[in-house]
């Protein structure tokens, strides 16, 4: 398979869960990824999974919250491969609270992590990507598109990346850059703790999915994920494409 043979990709929060997923995903496709994530032990880990099917792909250790570093975390790739065609904006760190809990420290992680990183990657990743008419991958939540009880800031920040998504798909559209969204059900390992610790809550949850399962990480997050940064999705962009079995149904 080499739907993104030659291709190079940024993707943060790549570690682990879904930015893991996609990673190997893209890996497997012939594309070199640079994975950009707060935990370096884990990153460590699976750049060397990573470099069985790509030995060039790398991992850089960064703390997405110290947005004024952005712009040199994206020129150090563009300088390693000599160009950068995908963007993929997975990393997102925030706290379950309700609203009446909420503090201003919440939404700042929210945002922090979510919102500023997707914005200030986008932004220092367009002049690389006007050239190779690349592609951006940014991720929202049903969280934000149901209002899930105790996903505040989460959902603020997601749905933000929602509305800053469509922006870049308007101004970004000219010179041959596609932005789209995936908003994602998985079985993370985030997930499959809460899972654990709420079996009710969660047997609920699967009920509601139409194909009764959450989707898996490589083969089903990732595999999306490839077809919106490989040439067969040339003619979308501005959308949100819901893998999640089925629960939302946009209109």
């Amino acid at each position: 398979m080499s739907r993104l043979a030659g291709k190079v990709a940024i993707i943060t929060g790549g570690a682990g869960g879904i930015g893991k997923g996609m990673a190997l995903a893209f890996v497997k496709e012939g594309a070199k990824v640079a994975i950009i994530d707060l935990n370096e032990e884990t990153g460590k880990e699976t750049i060397k999974e990573l470099q069985e099917y790509q030995p060039e792909s790398i991992f850089i250790q960064a703390n997405l919250k110290e947005h004024d570093k952005i712009a040199h975390l994206v020129k150090q790739v563009a300088d390693k491969f000599g160009k950068i065609d995908i963007l993929v904006n997975n990393a997102h760190a925030s706290r379950m609270k309700s609203i009446e809990e909420t503090t201003q420290a919440d939404f700042d992680l929210s945002f922090d992590t979510g919102f500023y990183p997707t914005f200030y990657f986008m932004q220092a990743a367009l002049p690389y990507l006007k050239e190779t008419q690349g592609k951006i991958i940014n991720f929202a939540s049903g969280a934000g598109l149901n209002g899930d009880t105790n996903q505040g800031t989460y959902a603020a920040a997601k749905e933000a990346i929602r509305g800053i998504t469509r922006v870049a798909a308007n101004e970004f559209g000219p010179f041959g850059i596609n932005v789209n969204i995936i908003a994602p059900i998985a079985n993370s390992p985030g997930m499959i703790e809460w899972a654990e610790a709420n079996p009710e809550y969660y047997q609920n949850m699967i009920s509601k999915i139409p194909l009764r399962r959450l989707g898996e990480l490589e083969s089903d997050i990732g595999r999306v994920a490839v077809f919106l940064a490989s040439e067969d999705s040339d003619y979308i962009t501005g959308q949100t494409i819901m893998v999640d079995g089925g629960s939302i149904k946009l209109r």
